[in-house]
């Protein structure tokens, strides 16, 4: 089961590549550089991980300095997802780790596809895994119902262009389908007893109220790294439609 675990998962090699781009990112001589990077070390040491993963120098100082290609994916997306999300007014950061994790373990194999790592049953549509979310099976169709929340939130974040291309194409569901899906999914988690056993509950009742913003975050990340320069009407179309309602919602 997907953990908000990506922060904690940050090594020592992720926190000091994240400070020495920012330093040289500041611009200035060698010695305002090295100046700069015991600034940053000072605040770590007083504030924390976040104080440094917070700073809003780093999304692009990642993207512009050279040593942001030596970033690891971890890093590299939890700082670009919850970015995203701070400019959209969700600042909670149990939310930023558990999408950001998310990203990462949908990117293994077929992961998407699979409620948990171990199980062998695939799902390729919203559809199927609504209707084993009421199995007979307890433990299962916990599995089911958060990863139709997760699955839901993966496809319509990361690949929102495909799915208007298959709606405009083949008549396919549109948008608010995967977010409607994917709010259920996550409300019905949250209300399973299993969800309070494991602490999940509160989280998973955020994910619901808020998966429009998280879609709209996740889609944003993917625009910018995942398929830039990307022009098509159906993207256009969207992104008009996304920033109007990002608008509104603000």
């Amino acid at each position: 089961m997907i953990q908000p675990d990506t922060r904690r998962q940050m090594t020592r090699a992720d926190v000091q590549l994240a400070i020495r781009v920012m330093a040289r990112g500041a611009g200035g001589t060698t010695g305002d550089a090295r100046e700069d990077e015991r600034e940053l070390e000072a605040r770590l040491a007083d504030e924390g991980l976040d104080a440094v993963l917070d700073d809003p120098r780093l999304p692009m100082a990642l993207m512009r300095e050279p040593l942001g290609a030596l970033a690891s994916l971890r890093l590299l997306t939890y700082v670009m997802v919850r970015s995203a999300l701070v400019r959209m007014g969700e600042g909670d950061r149990v939310i930023s780790d558990y999408a950001a994790a998310v990203v990462l373990a949908f990117g293994a194999r077929r992961r998407a596809e699979r409620c948990d790592e171990t199980d062998d049953a695939l799902y390729d549509t919203l559809a199927d895994l609504l209707r084993d979310a009421e199995g007979g099976d307890p433990r299962r169709a916990f599995l089911v119902r958060t990863h139709l929340g997760n699955y839901a939130l993966w496809l319509s974040g990361l690949f929102p262009d495909h799915i208007e291309h298959r709606r405009w194409r083949r008549g396919g569901p549109h948008l608010d389908y995967y977010e409607e899906m994917g709010r259920r999914g996550f409300a019905m988690a949250a209300e399973h007893p299993a969800a309070r056993r494991q602490g999940m509950a509160e989280l998973y009742s955020a994910m619901a109220e808020r998966f429009a913003t998280l879609r709209l975050a996740l889609t944003v990340f993917s625009d910018g790294l995942m398929f830039p320069g990307v022009q098509t009407p159906e993207r256009l179309m969207r992104q008009v439609r996304d920033e109007t309602r990002w608008r509104w919602r603000s």
